[in-house]
């Protein structure tokens, strides 16, 4: 049996929980799929994009205090974020739709 993911550093019930709704539910199947890529499935799936959420994620999958980031580390950090907020989360569907949509029960409008 796999550790929890409330063993990694930082992370808590509330990831936990967030997680396991996108099928994420150990510490193992989110150390091998990273950061980035966990966190993105987070906002497709409707997770509000959080800065300090991202890297609290961050660094404790490099085991280390969530307010370790600084400098310049936190700055390209802030770029690996905004990316990803910009090509995963889409702000105009609530969660509800994004379900909706992704099984194609939401009409699409005629700009789409």
């Amino acid at each position: 049996m796999s550790d929890p993911i409330s063993s990694i550093r930082n992370l808590g019930p509330a990831y936990e929980q967030s997680f396991a709704k996108i099928g994420i539910t150990t510490a193992d199947q989110l150390r091998e799929i990273g950061a980035d890529e966990a966190y993105g499935r987070l906002l497709a799936a409707g997770t509000r994009p959080h800065f300090i959420g991202y890297y609290v994620l961050v660094m404790g999958l490099q085991g280390r205090p969530w307010n370790d980031c600084k400098g310049n580390e936190k700055l390209e950090l802030r770029k690996r974020f905004d990316a990803l907020k910009e090509t995963r989360f889409n702000k105009e569907l609530s969660g509800l739709e994004r379900v909706l949509d992704e099984i194609g029960v939401v009409e699409r409008s005629q700009n789409s």
